[in-house]
């Protein structure tokens, strides 16, 4: 990025609130260089659907920018709206992939959503994935199933051969409840659990009820056990939720292979082709694909008070959220499409219940019309982040690519990789992109730890900008201690709790801090991004929030990175993270890769 540009986002610097009501004024603001000869800004809006443009007025400098501002009445539930600058007598457009000498379509416009925000506890929350069979083992006995493969608790996985998913570590509730002080400790204020029902596998993805929490994590009471001690302590739990399919040895599929007359029949879709008869995600005969075509399905899933969804999120369990398992897939079948008509009927029974849980899908490769604000709240965003980071930093030239796709996984420059995140965020309203999980890896994922060769560095500088970008950071469980793994069951490794010689000490040392810095400044919370960096090596952006800016940069390498803050208006007045600056300008000479936090004024 070379030069100076204007800058608008969905935050509140920007725009005055993020949830107006039908017919409230909102007030839009831009960010202009001042030496940008321009004479005038229009925003153009959609109204019913027609676009309309409205003068914005000048309202004086600040700093080194003019501010150009409008009040404009909101009249629809979703609105597109973006910015005509007249310079010179000719005209650029300003939407969420930034300034354009020419026409452009409406699919990167801003958007303004007048509907229920997402719950305003997430914003501040911090996230930590746990994978509950790997986590900690109460050591309480348990009747090995017979789908299970018995492992020692410190035995790695063997990966991909026939165990894989059948491998049984025994964590469990009591376990993970044990160690909440050392949750607590570490920072972070939420717990996001892979599936919980029982199942016949270790990832519980192939749920035999949605009724119970598997016998095998201590069942109910265990969870509940786990829940009074996790809410005392101020931490928030998301569970994971299968909307997509369930298992095959589920009731509903089994009373409907049984009975060709069974009311649970309509439950799935069949084809005389497959073997099997009936439709499996992606195939799998373990995994019938739920049709929503059935409105005893509905009722059964997510619609009313006997609900799986509302039962869950209603006394005494409380949850505080979900978190969908291919919510880009649920209610998509060739011809079928209802994903937008169940999402937003799981979003209304969500709301009716709790309207202060947090609705988070799997959105694999970015659906961005299934982001608009009215269904999920948002998303796992692999694509807007993780995703870019990974071929960033990856310099592990034997990792496979574990993302889906083929080949190895390609490396990017800085500024191919700002480009994605961009494209990602301008995709879908600011709103759902601030209510979307950010996240360096997964139970799905090769750990990054094994991204970066083992590197802490590169793993301090990616961890910085996983608790500095905007959304809600979620940390997989082991990671903060420099756990490896190559793909997804390798990487669901346990943590020795009983010799921690092996942990990177250092390196949970770091993530304290970088947590902690995460949760105390408003600007990481409610602030908006303006990147100002994209180079080879490292990155640079701006957070500013209405009483604060904090300036980020980070390096995947050894880098030379030479900023010039003060063309913005600011200096440097404290360092939060990494080398101590001050003045105008930050000047570094790395020798490896290298991050840094600094409050600027």
């Amino acid at each position: 990025m070379k030069h100076r540009q204007p800058h608008h986002d969905g935050s509140e610097l920007y725009v005055s609130t993020q949830s107006p009501k039908i017919g409230e004024k909102v007030t839009f603001k831009v960010r202009c260089p001042r030496e940008l000869a321009v004479e005038n800004i229009f925003i153009r809006i959609f109204h019913d659907g027609e676009p309309r443009t409205f003068p914005m007025k000048k309202i004086g400098l600040k700093k080194k920018d003019y501010w150009w501002s409008v009040a404009v009445p909101v009249i629809n539930p979703s609105t597109h709206y973006r910015f005509l600058l007249v310079e010179n007598g000719n005209y650029s457009w300003l939407n969420g992939l930034g300034l354009h000498f020419g026409d452009v379509t409406d699919r990167e416009d801003f958007q303004i959503l007048a509907t229920p925000e997402p719950p305003s506890w997430i914003r501040s929350s911090v996230f930590y994935q746990i994978f509950p069979d790997r986590f900690a083992n109460s050591g309480s006995p348990k009747q090995l199933p017979d789908w299970a493969v018995a492992r020692e608790w410190n035995s790695l996985p063997h990966g991909r051969d026939r165990t894989t998913g059948v491998e049984f570590y025994g964590g469990d509730f009591d376990g993970i409840t044990s160690k909440l002080p050392y949750i607590k400790k570490l920072g972070v204020n939420a717990i996001y659990f892979t599936p919980t029902f029982p199942s016949r596998s270790n990832h519980r993805y192939d749920a035999t009820s949605f009724e119970k929490i598997d016998p095998l994590l201590g069942g109910d009471l265990a969870f509940l056990r786990y829940l009074k001690s996790a809410q005392k302590l101020g931490i928030r739990t998301l569970s994971d939720l299968t909307t997509n399919h369930c298992g095959l040895g589920h009731s509903w599929i089994q009373k409907a292979l049984q009975d060709p007359g069974a009311k649970e029949r309509e439950y799935f879709y069949w084809d005389k082709k497959i073997k099997h008869g009936y439709v499996g995600w992606w195939g799998l005969a373990s995994l019938p694909k739920l049709n929503y075509n059935s409105r005893a399905l509905r009722q059964l899933m997510y619609e009313g008070k006997k609900s799986v969804l509302q039962k869950w999120l209603s006394a005494p369990y409380k949850l505080d959220g979900w978190r969908i398992d291919v919510g880009n897939m649920t209610g998509r079948y060739l011809t079928d499409d209802l994903n937008t008509e169940v999402t937003r009927g799981i979003r209304k029974s969500l709301d009716q219940v709790n309207p202060n849980a947090w609705l988070v899908a799997e959105n694999a490769d970015h659906l961005p019309q299934d982001l608009d604000g009215f269904g999920w709240h948002g998303t796992m965003n692999y694509n807007g982040f993780a995703r870019p980071l990974v071929n960033w930093f990856n310099d592990n030239q034997k990792l496979g690519n574990f993302t889906g796709l083929p080949g190895k996984n390609p490396r990017f420059d800085g500024e191919a990789t700002a480009a994605v995140m961009r494209a990602f965020a301008a995709g879908i309203p600011w709103r759902s992109l601030v209510a979307s999980m950010v996240l360096l890896d997964s139970h799905d994922t090769a750990r990054f730890r094994t991204v970066v060769s083992g590197s802490r560095a590169k793993h301090l500088s990616a961890a910085t900008l996983l608790m500095t970008y905007p959304g809600v950071p979620s940390i997989f469980a082991g990671d903060e201690i420099g756990l490896e793994g190559e793909w997804g069951e390798d990487a669901r490794r346990t943590i020795n709790w009983d010799d921690t010689s092996n942990w990177d000490e250092d390196l949970l040392s770091e993530f304290k801090r970088l947590i902690a810095i995460r949760k105390k400044h408003r600007a990481l919370v409610h602030g908006g991004i303006r990147w100002i960096a994209t180079e080879k090596d490292y990155l640079a952006y701006l957070r500013e929030s209405k009483n604060e800016t904090l300036l980020v940069v980070s390096s995947r390498d050894s880098a030379v990175i030479s900023l010039d803050i003060a063309q913005y208006g600011y200096v440097i007045s404290q360092t939060l993270y990494g080398p101590k600056m001050s003045g105008g300008k930050i000047s570094i000479k790395a020798k490896d890769a290298i991050s840094g936090i600094w409050k600027l004024k």
